[in-house]
């Protein structure tokens, strides 16, 4: 109740109204971009013309979700400059160095989508990106050595946005799964002993995008979100992890409140982290480079037990949901933590994993996957 009551006095019942209509201003701006995207949109954005490109679906549709995310994303940033701060207050080093990254990731994805961009190009970007929000102050505080906060704060960045773009294989998924993650953010900020109007608001606003995005993007999908989605959204919630979960002091008062903040990473991030190590992991088995395109994720392999793609984002949606709970009671309820505490939430992270990777080894998943690449 301390908590809650501490949250109380720094957001007034207006300030809660004011979130409420920014969300709802924001589903629905992403409903209207959307619509309009989709009615319009003939060659632009479209994914599988070419026949050399893996995806799943087999119907070339338009990629252009990922617009409305940034621009959204711009709006919120305004309407927190009119609502909470003046203009000048709002532009502080931190909100630039996100603009900017954001806006770097949004512009690579972009170009990604236009004309396929040469794979050393996105990672000096995204390199880039990192090294922007260290320049501004956004890094990971970990290590006693600032050198080793810096490097581990660049093969974050590098690392979710990589993953949240090699998660977007299959309608629903990459969209579920970054708005449950947000969500985790938002469970932790609401119990922040410094709440920060700035970057709840930039979480209120692109979870309203994704959620009017949803709508698109559930299966079937009528559009995807392309690179220019997964990239923003890659930024976006690295930036957010590093705020809320590697940084945020109030999920710990004690000196073993850094294995409750790496456990609060892995189970936030718990999705997209095991499907990545799963599909680097079986293409070094196979002798296969892991930054090629492939239906080998943990998504496809569900698909060939039968399940069919609404199932399959159902699933996930019911992992992220319990990440989400688990995050509300490690942050809301263990205020001192204990390292046993560590084992008994981290075992979470190990279930998703250990399940995830074991379907992939499964014979009969196996044995399609190997019909399907053989076609």
């Amino acid at each position: 109740m301390n908590r809650l009551a501490s949250f109380g006095s720094e957001l007034n019942s207006i300030d809660l109204y004011k979130y409420v209509g920014i969300f709802c201003f924001a589903l629905t701006l992403s409903v209207l971009m959307n619509t309009i995207f989709l009615k319009f949109s003939k060659n632009l954005g479209r994914r599988n013309v070419d026949e050399s490109i893996v995806r799943w679906s087999p119907v070339s549709k338009p990629a252009l979700g990922g617009i409305s995310f940034y621009i959204i994303f711009l709006v919120t940033y305004m309407l927190y400059t009119l609502l909470f701060h003046p203009l000048l207050d709002g532009l502080n080093t931190k909100h630039i160095g996100i603009l900017i990254a954001a806006g770097m990731a949004f512009l690579m994805g972009l170009s990604d989508d236009a004309y396929n961009t040469n794979p050393l190009l996105k990672f000096l970007v995204q390199v880039a990106c990192g090294c922007v929000l260290i320049l501004t102050g956004t890094y990971i505080s970990f290590f006693e050595l600032s050198l080793f906060n810096y490097l581990l704060t660049i093969i974050w960045v590098v690392a979710v946005m990589n993953s949240i773009n090699m998660l977007d294989n299959m309608d629903g998924i990459t969209t579920i799964v970054s708005l449950f993650i947000i969500c985790c953010a938002m469970s932790v900020a609401w119990i922040s002993p410094n709440f920060n109007h700035f970057f709840f608001t930039s979480l209120i606003g692109v979870s309203g995008a994704l959620v009017g995005f949803l709508f698109f993007n559930w299966h079937p999908s009528k559009m995807f979100m392309g690179d220019t989605g997964s990239q923003f959204l890659g930024i976006f919630l690295a930036i957010f992890g590093i705020i809320y979960f590697w940084n945020n002091q109030s999920v710990g008062v004690n000196e073993e409140a850094v294995s409750k903040q790496f456990v609060i990473v892995l189970i936030a991030f718990a999705i997209p982290i095991s499907d990545t190590l799963t599909v680097i992991i079986n293409r070094l088995r196979r002798g296969q480079s892991p930054f090629v395109g492939g239906k080998d994720h943990t998504t496809h392999h569900l698909s060939y037990l039968g399940l069919s793609d609404r199932n399959v984002a159902q699933i996930f949606a019911a992992i992220a949901g319990v990440s989400f709970i688990l995050i509300y009671v490690i942050a809301n309820v263990f205020i001192i933590w204990d390292i046993s505490y560590s084992l008994i939430f981290g075992s979470w992270f190990l279930v998703v994993f250990g399940t995830l990777f074991g379907i992939t080894q499964l014979s009969k998943t196996k044995k399609r996957f190997k019909e399907i690449n053989e076609k």
